[in-house]
C-alpha cells in the first residue's frame, strides 16, 4: 500500500514537472518572436505616447520599445 502511494507521488511529480518545462518552452518561444520596435501609430493604438525626441514608445503596452 505504501509503495502505490510513493509511486503514484513519484508519477505526478514528474508529470507537472514535464507541464512545467513545457510552459517555460512556450514562453520562450514567444518572447523570441516580439519586435523590440513599433511605429509612432502603434504606440499610440497600444495605449502609449510616442516620443520623438527620445525614439521611445512613452505607456501603454509598448512601454520602452523604439519607434521606427
Amino acid at each position: 500500500m505504501r509503495i502505490r502511494r510513493i509511486l503514484a507521488a513519484v508519477i505526478a511529480t514528474a508529470a507537472l514537472a514535464g507541464l512545467g518545462l513545457t510552459g517555460a518552452a512556450t514562453a520562450t518561444a514567444a518572447t523570441q518572436g516580439a519586435r523590440s520596435s513599433v511605429t509612432p501609430s502603434e504606440c499610440k493604438q497600444g495605449g502609449g505616447m510616442p516620443d520623438l525626441m527620445d525614439n521611445l514608445c512613452k505607456g501603454g503596452m509598448h512601454d520602452g520599445q523604439a519607434i521606427d
